[in-house]
C-alpha cells in the first residue's frame, strides 16, 4: 500500500450485507443498501478503494462492540425520533392475508348455502391449511 492510497474498509458481521453491497445476490435490494452502494460507487469514481470484511459478532472487535452498544441504546431510547418508517413487503402481505381470511370467514359464516361443507370445514383457515399441506 502506497502512502497516497485512499482505502476504506467496511467491517460487518453480516455476509449477506457484503453480498448485497457487492451485488452478488439476486435478492431485491432495500433502500439503505442502495444508498450505501451509491456512496461506494461515488467513492470508487474518486479513486478510493473499498474493501469488505466479515467479522464475527461478540469477539471483542472494537467497532462491532461500539455498533452493538449504539444499537442497544437506540432501541431502548423512547425519545429518539424514528428515521426509517417503511413497512416491509412481507409485513404488508401477511396483513393482507390475515384480513382476507377474516373477511372470507365472515362471509362463510353468513352464507346460507353449503351447509354440509360447513360441517366439515367450519373455519376457512383450517381448510386453507389442508389445501396448503397438499399443494407444497
Amino acid at each position: 500500500m502506497e502512502t497516497g492510497d485512499k482505502i476504506v474498509l467496511i467491517h460487518t458481521g453480516s455476509q449477506i450485507t457484503i453480498q448485497l453491497l457487492q451485488n452478488k445476490t439476486k435478492k431485491k435490494h432495500i433502500r439503505l443498501i442502495e444508498l450505501i452502494r451509491t456512496k461506494i460507487i461515488e467513492m470508487e469514481q474518486n479513486e478510493w478503494r473499498v474493501e469488505f470484511t466479515c467479522i464475527k459478532a461478540h469477539t471483542g472487535h472494537r467497532g462491532n462492540e461500539m455498533a452493538d452498544q449504539l444499537a442497544k441504546e437506540a432501541a431502548n431510547n423512547k425519545n429518539i425520533e424514528e428515521s426509517y418508517t417503511k413497512i416491509t413487503k412481507s409485513a404488508i402481505l401477511n396483513e393482507l392475508k390475515e384480513n382476507s381470511i377474516k373477511q372470507w370467514q365472515s362471509e362463510w359464516e353468513n352464507t346460507t348455502k353449503v351447509a354440509t361443507t360447513k360441517l366439515f370445514f367450519p373455519k376457512v383457515e383450517d381448510r386453507l391449511k389442508i389445501k396448503n399441506k397438499y399443494n407444497t
